[in-house]
C-alpha cells in the first residue's frame, strides 16, 4: 500500500485485525520493511496489528530529493500514523529505526504506549564515525549500490548466519543493492548529523524493551546496557549468537522476547 505524505509516496504494509493493538516497525539502514517479515507475521498471529513501512528513500518508498534528516524521517512516521488514524502505538525500531524512534519520543511521547529498541544507541556519531560515513558516501557514489551492499552485509550478520543461512544474507544484500545511491548517500549524511538523545532517555515513561545481538559490533551491547540503565524500568535481553541484525540472526529468541513483552504491556492483550 502507498500513501502520499510529505511530498512523496510512502510504501507501507498492514497485517492483523484493524481493531487490534497496533505495533509499528521501523527498519534499519539501508534496508526495507522486508527485514521485519518474520516479526510482522509473528505479531499478527499473536493478535496484534503489525504496521511496517519503507523509510523515505528505501524499499518501495519514493526517493524524493535525497536530502534527508532524522527529523524528516520522524515527520514521515507521524504522518503515516495520522494517515492510518492511529493515535497511539507500540513502536519497534532497529538501528536507524531506533534513532528515529528515540527522536520521535523526544518530540511527541504521547503517541506511544511501548517501545522496543533493537541494536541501536542514543549517542550521536563520533568524529571518526562521521569521517567513515563520508567515505561511504564517496564510495557508493563512485561504485554503486551493489558494491556497497556486498561489503555492508558482512558487518550486519553473525558469521554463523552467513555460513548456515545464506538466503537471509542474500535477501538483505538484494534489498541494499536495489536502493539508489542517492538514497544511501543521503541517509548516511542524515545518520552522521543525528542529534544526541541520551539526555531524554530518563523521560521515557512507557514500558521499554532493549534487544541487542551479543556479537553486534555496530551498536555493541554496552550501548544497549547504557540505554537500559537510563530508561526507567527498561528490560534488556542480549540475543545469543546474533550480530547487528539480531532479528534475522536469531529470530526464534528475538520473537519470543518481543511477543512476551508485547503481550504483557499492550492494552487488551
Amino acid at each position: 500500500m502507498r500513501a502520499f505524505l510529505n511530498g512523496i509516496n510512502l510504501h507501507y504494509a498492514l497485517s492483523g485485525e484493524s481493531t487490534a493493538p497496533p505495533v509499528l516497525f521501523v527498519h534499519g539502514f539501508p534496508f526495507s520493511l522486508e527485514m521485519w517479515r518474520g516479526q510482522i507475521d509473528a505479531v499478527a498471529a499473536a493478535g496484534f496489528r503489525a504496521v511496517a513501512y519503507d523509510v523515505r528513500g528505501h524499499g518501495m518508498s519514493d526517493v524524493g530529493d535525497g536530502q534527508y534528516t532524522i527529523e524528516s524521517h520522524v515527520d514521515d512516521l507521524f504522518a503515516l500514523l495520522d494517515h492510518l488514524k492511529i493515535p497511539k502505538a507500540a513502536i519497534v525500531g532497529l538501528s536507524m529505526g531506533g534513532y528515529i524512534t528515540l527522536r520521535a519520543f523526544e518530540r511527541e511521547p504521547v503517541r506511544f504506549v511501548a517501545a522496543v529498541l533493537c541494536d541501536t544507541r542514543s549517542e550521536p556519531d563520533t568524529d571518526e564515525g562521521r569521517v567513515k560515513r563520508a567515505a561511504s558516501v564517496r564510495a557508493v557514489k563512485k561504485n554503486g549500490s551493489a558494491a556497497f551492499a556486498a561489503e555492508y552485509v558482512k558487518m550486519m550478520f553473525a558469521q554463523e548466519t552467513i555460513s548456515t543461512n545464506p538466503s537471509a544474507v542474500e535477501s538483505i544484500r538484494q534489498v541494499i543493492a536495489r536502493t539508489p545511491p542517492l538514497s544511501i548517500a543521503g541517509t548516511l549524511i542524515a545518520l552522521a548529523a543525528r542529534t544526541d538523545t541520551t539526555a531524554s532517555l530518563g523521560r521515557i515513561s512507557v514500558p521499554t524493551l532493549v534487544l541487542v545481538g551479543e556479537r553486534d559490533t555496530v551498536t555493541p551491547p554496552p550501548s544497549s546496557e547504557s540505554m537500559k540503565s537510563k530508561i526507567p524500568g527498561a528490560e534488556l535481553h542480549i540475543v545469543p549468537g546474533a550480530a547487528h541484525l539480531s532479528n534475522l540472526d536469531n529470530p526464534a529468541y528475538f520473537n519470543e522476547k518481543l511477543l512476551t513483552f508485547l503481550k504483557r504491556v499492550l492494552p487488551g492483550k
